[in-house]
């Protein structure tokens, strides 16, 4: 029953325009980026630190350079068209009449979009550090944040744990933009508040900055020894939207 909903769910995501449409951008941006990525050969961990592009630290530059549209852009429209735009547009009422559970149902919808990311992730990775072997100055060590110097394989390594806690704190974003999509009464207004709360969390504590600078905030992080950034703040952020998403999702009036 789950398998059969998560495939139909996964074929209405891709059959829908919006969907195609964002991942054609994304596309095109990732090709722009690599391109003046590789003739600048200078990229930054962050606003205070510039670094010079070499072989090994080219995925988690490249990520840097997308994150602020995959997080502003590709996330909220995704989230939006998925979660809200199938309830104005009536299609999510022919799916909530048929015997479906509820919670079932979000945790499917939520789990394609956390998918849709993780592919976008990993195509940006291959990207990254494929190009990155045949492209960008080859080099046996190179130095992240922090002065930690590393071989082909610590850079690996280190590439894999940024990417994954990038992963992570997408996953919020999809969670918490999930929540205004179901609240609001149409995408647009979706879209803009969910946009607003990534901005808006800025303000709220600096400790949050990592929605609004993602891949800045986890080269710092990664730059701590002992960093407990995921287990102190990021999982519980992701476990508090999860249950006011299913509180909202139960409470809500899908069919009239």
């Amino acid at each position: 029953m789950m398998t059969g909903l998560f495939i139909s769910e996964l074929e209405r995501t891709f059959k829908r325009k919006k969907t195609a449409a964002v991942l054609a951008v994304y596309a095109g941006l990732l090709a722009f980026i690599w391109f003046f990525f590789q003739r600048g050969g200078i990229s930054f961990f962050d606003a205070a630190h510039d670094v010079k592009i070499d072989s090994l630290n080219s995925a988690p530059l490249l990520l840097r350079d997308l994150s602020f549209a995959i997080t502003f852009i590709v996330i909220p429209m995704l989230v939006a068209d998925s979660f809200n735009g199938e309830y104005t547009s009536g299609a999510l009422r022919m799916v909530l009449i048929r015997p479906h559970h509820r919670v079932k149902l979000f945790f499917v919808k939520w789990a394609v979009q956390c998918l849709l990311v993780f592919i976008i992730l990993c195509i940006t990775w291959v990207v990254g550090t494929c190009l990155g072997r045949m492209v960008m100055p080859h080099v046996n060590e190179t130095t992240f944040l922090g002065g930690q110097t590393v071989g082909t394989v610590g850079a690996l390594l280190y590439s894999l744990k940024f990417y994954g806690i990038c992963f992570c704190i997408f996953i919020a974003v999809i969670s918490i933009g999930s929540i205004l999509s179901v609240l609001m009464p149409n995408s647009i207004l979706s879209y803009v508040a969910t946009i607003g709360a990534l901005i808006g969390s800025v303000y709220v504590s600096d400790k949050l900055s990592f929605f609004f600078s993602v891949t800045d905030s986890v080269f710092r992080e990664l730059s701590r020894p002992n960093s407990e950034f995921l287990v102190n703040l990021l999982f519980p952020i992701l476990l508090i939207s999860l249950i006011i998403n299913l509180f909202v999702w139960k409470k809500k009036e899908w069919v009239g």
